[in-house]
């Protein structure tokens, strides 16, 4: 998985935990665990009943044991999203 992961560097990328948390930053680097670095990063917190809330991080370490899915964001895409409109239920925790 560690060397599919570098054609995602310098680029945006979203990551889902493994206990139902989605962040969106560009991934800085990665090591041999798949822990990850993001840099100008935020969490999606998703809402039925309201948009989807946007938390800025900043630069932000993600532990690769706690780590679900990670994909390349298409930022043409993403950049045209009316978040505030969006509604989803929240991810729930992977369960083994």
């Amino acid at each position: 998985m560690a060397s599919g992961l570098e054609a995602y560097v310098n680029h945006t990328v979203s990551i889902i935990t493994a206990d139902g948390r989605n962040f969106i930053g560009t991934l800085k680097g990665f090591d041999q665990t798949i822990n990850i670095i993001l840099d100008d990063s935020h969490e999606r917190v998703f809402s039925t009943t309201a948009g989807i809330e946007q938390i800025v991080l900043g630069l932000h370490i993600i532990r690769g044991d706690n780590i679900a899915v990670i994909g390349q964001i298409d930022e043409a895409i993403d950049s045209r999203l009316d978040f505030s409109t969006i509604r989803g239920e929240p991810l729930g925790p992977v369960i083994h």
